[in-house]
């Protein structure tokens, strides 16, 4: 089996890369894709670049150029659900993208004609991941997460989304990824570590926990990649 591995900066797929041996570079469409053999699956790993355009193209050549037939993306988001704190994992049962707007048609926030507002992950692969937390001991959380072209630090404006869509976190890659999936009828799943939340401490340091994050991050989705391997 042919399974992608996404993030949407180097750091998000950094881990996952030193845990593999001969891995091959493959350049296209100005970006690098990495190609390796973990037990019996053929892994496909590439980061994005952030935002949706970025992460739609990447998951498209994941598909058409190297087949993949499944896809696992991994990065952060920030809390609009108050119960997510720092660090919390989070997997989205269902994406939207929230400044995706032609309500002067008459049209709800998010949708366009012959698409929908929501786009929902794949149920087997979120199952996948609730049996890994149990087993590591981990509080993986679900919930809506809401993606748009924009770093949302205004808190009207996440309010707005959380009120709007019934979103739990918010990021600027998922629903992209999941329209393109989706469209193409590939299973997909999105896990995202709480970065910032409302409790936040001051001197938090963004760059010191991308890097922790990443490391358990990619953690979960080798254990994730363990149990596809075995079924």
């Amino acid at each position: 089996m042919i399974v992608g591995v996404m993030g949407a900066m180097p750091e998000e797929i950094d881990p996952l890369l030193k845990r593999l041996e001969n891995v091959k570079k493959h350049e296209i469409a100005d970006n690098i894709y990495y190609t390796a053999l973990y037990g019996s699956l053929d892994l496909v790993i590439a980061y994005s670049k952030i935002g949706k355009v970025f992460s739609a193209l990447t998951t498209s050549i994941m598909i058409e150029k190297f087949g993949i037939q499944k896809l696992l993306f991994s990065g952060v988001a920030g809390a609009i659900n108050p119960s997510l704190k720092i660090g919390d994992l989070i997997a989205a049962t269902k994406l939207c993208q929230h400044d995706l707007d032609i309500t002067a048609f008459g049209h709800p926030y998010g949708y366009v004609p012959e698409g929908r507002v929501f786009v929902e992950a794949d149920t087997n692969l979120l199952e996948i991941a609730s049996d890994v937390a149990r087993k590591k001991g981990i509080a993986l959380k679900r919930g809506i997460v809401a993606t748009g072209d924009q770093f949302v630090a205004d808190a009207a404006r996440k309010e707005w989304i959380g009120k709007t869509f019934g979103a739990d976190a918010l990021e600027m890659e998922g629903a992209a990824v999941a329209v393109v999936c989706d469209a193409l009828d590939i299973p997909f799943f999105v896990l995202r570590a709480i970065s910032d939340a409302a409790d936040m401490d001051a001197g938090f340091d963004f760059d010191t926990f991308l890097q922790s994050s990443a490391i358990k991050s990619a953690d979960f989705i080798f254990s994730m990649l363990d149990a596809i391997d075995q079924a």
